[in-house]
């Protein structure tokens, strides 16, 4: 219904300001005049009267004593304005945008250390993400990445969803596995040399074996700076100058990996055609590693096999998890060296080999058993080991900065000779140290 301060049809692209400034000017003249006449007759004014100065009177009227006096304008619509108060109405449906311009936008999660299995990075999109694109997705979840690169990943072929091509504009529902085959980023130009002290266990023309660190990081990320830096190709290519290229500029030698917070026996290949073959060897599971393990809480029995497969975890991605399907297979074969029960509590030392080397295998699988390693924060196990019954105090805590996981033993047949070498190294000084406080014996 059109309204009654409509333009003629013909007319309606003129201005009505006009109009709309003559009809407030005569109802605030209509307003004047009738306060007048109510202050000049008091109590005897009409109830026509006074409903026209109701504005200045304790009695509030009704919509229909406005309409009756006041064929349009009135001084109580919104804001004040001269609109009749009944045109106001209810809107008939509610704003579907209303809520979602108001909600807060959904915090996605960013995925770290997410390293590659076979050459293929895989997680699961979090529930956060449905009804986002995909590359809008990856590009928040991995935030060193440039939109437009993963745009590229995903034209070429190299992201899948649920193991099938995408494009950019796909809607995630949330849940769906996300394969990223290949580097997600640019890799560096090359890894420079540094010159950092390693502890070289067995070297010869083709291969050496180097006792890592803790804190002390295989191989950079993808992309520069200075956490590219302090890494153990940045000191190998100081040591060795030249090393195998089958990994890439960015893992020059690098045939296996050892976690950044793990100590122990790594093997390095000098050329290609030995790092080809020890990746034969891995693969074909005729290289053994020996691990030791310091847990928290007694291990029920002598030893056992774990056979859990491996998932990045759906909440925490720099987590893995035996709890989700679809994982990765995974196998690990324990056994108890020794039970300690001292004045920090009960402990296990295990020996662990492991017939698949994936991401964080032996820290999963010992705390799907209810035993996190000593010192991994990230699967369970306390900051602070406290004295048991004792009140927590400075002196009756023991931390550790790094996790009580030590690769031990080595043994492999020589790619090249054929002879057999088995090495081994000895535990850190601060495991050590740890582990004879924990036994009392200091």
């Amino acid at each position: 219904m059109p309204s009654k301060n409509m333009l003629p049809k013909g007319k309606r692209r003129q201005s009505v300001k006009k109009e709309y400034r003559e009809q407030r000017t005569l109802a605030q003249e209509r307003e004047a005049a009738a306060r007048a006449r109510a202050e000049e007759l008091g109590e005897e004014a009409t109830s026509a009267e006074m409903i026209e100065t109701s504005e200045f009177m304790e009695h509030e009227p009704t919509i229909e004593e406005r309409i009756a006096t006041n064929n349009w304008f009135t001084t109580k619509g919104a804001s004040g304005s001269k609109v009749a108060e009944e045109t106001y109405d209810p809107p008939r449906y509610e704003n579907p945008y209303a809520k979602l311009k108001d909600a807060p936008a959904p915090e996605i999660h960013v995925i770290e250390d997410l390293e590659p299995e076979d050459g293929v990075r895989s997680f699961t999109a979090e529930a956060a993400a449905a009804g986002m694109r995909l590359d809008a997705y990856l590009a928040k979840a991995l935030p060193e990445v440039s939109r437009a690169r993963v745009q590229l990943l995903i034209e070429n072929g190299q992201a899948t969803v649920d193991g099938k091509a995408a494009k950019n504009k796909l809607k995630l529902k949330g849940g769906e596995l996300i394969e990223i085959e290949g580097e997600p980023m640019p890799e560096p130009l090359h890894a420079e040399a540094e010159d950092i002290p390693l502890k070289i266990v067995y070297e010869d023309d083709d291969l050496a074996v180097i006792d890592k660190a803790a804190g002390m990081m295989v191989h950079a990320g993808s992309g520069s700076g200075e956490h590219n830096r302090g890494t153990l190709v940045n000191a190998l290519l100081h040591h060795f100058g030249k090393l195998s290229e089958v990994g890439g500029e960015l893992r020059p030698g690098i045939v296996h990996r050892l976690d950044k917070q793990t100590s122990g026996l790594i093997v390095v290949a000098k050329n290609d055609v030995t790092h080809r073959k020890l990746s034969e060897m891995f693969a074909g599971r005729s290289v053994h590693k020996t691990y030791v393990a310091l847990v928290h809480g007694w291990m029920a029995e002598d030893e056992g096999r774990i056979r859990l497969a491996i998932s990045r975890d759906a909440v925490r991605r720099i987590r893995m998890t035996t709890k989700r399907a679809g994982g990765r297979s995974a196998t690990s074969h324990w056994k108890v060296l020794e039970r300690i029960d001292g004045p920090w509590g009960k402990f296990t030392l295990v020996e662990v080999k492991i017939e698949t080397g994936r991401t964080h295998q032996i820290r999963v699988h010992l705390q799907a058993l209810g035993h996190p390693v000593v010192g991994d924060f990230l699967y369970g196990a306390p900051r602070e080991i406290k004295r048991t019954g004792k009140k927590s105090v400075e002196q009756d805590t023991v931390t550790l900065d790094r996790n009580f996981l030590h690769a031990e033993r080595l043994e492999l047949t020589h790619p090249k000779t054929g002879k057999q070498i088995e090495l081994q190294a000895e535990l850190p000084a601060e495991l050590t140290e740890l582990l004879e406080r924990v036994r009392g014996q200091n």
